[in-house]
């Protein structure tokens, strides 16, 4: 992630905050100062090129495109930034299509369009860095499309009441992401979801590990993590509590329900805990598995009526 100059960006979040609560501009390009009065227009004054837009605190009912270019999107105090309600395209807060994207501390939530896929961030092409941002009260978190050349890194952040399965559409989920080339998802929580899975990715290669997925409140949900077509790389370090209110709660991890596209076989899955809400008792599976691939279960923790794993 770019590092600015610590003087840099205190003085354009000082004077984001001073023209916002002035009800002027509230979106500063940090490398050169100058102040928009829309995300649009600080997002286009950047073009192909690389910057930061300082936001100041503040609701707003904005949305932008990112069309090229290296863009950071940084609250100038974190999780004081709330963008609600506003979709560019019929997708998104957030449409990105550059070389890369940085979200920092920002607030989505109250994202809705038509075809069930409202989403704080949808991303169609390029890097994609979160940190420390939430997405709620809407259809979905981040939603993608394919870059097998892209890199996606979830950190820190919170995704709650995301997801639904109605209205006779495909379902969305809290975080769905394509055929990434990676995903990194750490430090972050899953919880209360209206339906679909918590994360659902088709990334050949994951890394997602010390969050929590707490599906306590969830209502009609799915899995907590899908890797729908296979998947290598970690998940470790992850608690996980399974609700009452589910579509399915036949598994918690599934490997390849849709289909073997990526060898699962480095998979190693270690070091998480799985367990129901208190006073609920059923049978479920840790691990799912609709492939032969030898995903590597290691010494996890995991309660009565919960099966380790199962070909499927």
């Amino acid at each position: 992630m770019r590092i600015l100059p610590i003087a840099l960006l205190l003085t354009a979040a000082i004077a984001a905050t001073a023209t916002a609560q002035g009800g002027g501009t509230a979106f500063t390009v940090a490398e050169t100062g100058r102040s928009f009065a829309s995300l649009a227009s600080a997002v286009s004054s950047i073009g192909d090129g690389a910057g930061t837009i300082v936001i100041a605190p503040g609701t707003y009912r904005q949305c932008a495109v990112q069309e090229g270019g290296d863009i950071a999107y940084r609250a100038a105090q974190p999780r004081t930034v709330i963008f609600d309600g506003a979709i560019c395209e019929g997708k998104a807060a957030l449409v990105l299509r550059g070389r890369a994207a940085h979200v920092d501390g920002l607030i989505f939530q109250s994202l809705r369009v038509p075809d069930g896929n409202g989403a704080g961030i949808r991303l169609e092409q390029g890097n994609l860095d979160v940190e420390g941002a939430v997405f709620r009260n809407s259809e979905e978190g981040i939603l993608t499309h394919d870059d097998a050349n892209g890199a996606i890194r979830i950190d820190h952040s919170t995704f709650q009441r995301l997801g639904r399965c109605d209205r006779d559409l495909d379902c969305a989920h809290g975080v769905y992401t394509g055929n990434y080339g990676s995903l990194t998802v750490t430090r972050s929580r899953f919880e209360a979801g209206n339906g679909g899975h918590y994360l659902k990715t088709r990334s050949p290669r994951v890394t997602i590990t010390g969050n929590s997925f707490d599906d306590s409140a969830g209502r009609a949900t799915n899995y907590m993590i899908d890797l729908s077509n296979g998947a290598s790389g970690t998940i470790s370090g992850n608690e996980m509590v399974q609700g009452r209110d589910k579509e399915n709660y036949s598994a918690f991890i599934t490997v390849a329900p849709e289909g073997r596209e990526h060898d699962s076989s480095g998979l190693v899955i270690a070091d998480n805990s799985a367990s129901f809400v208190p006073g609920l008792s059923r049978q479920s599976t840790f691990v799912a598995n609709w492939t032969d691939d030898r995903v590597r279960i290691g010494a996890n923790r995991i309660a009565s009526g919960i099966k380790v794993t199962d070909r499927r």
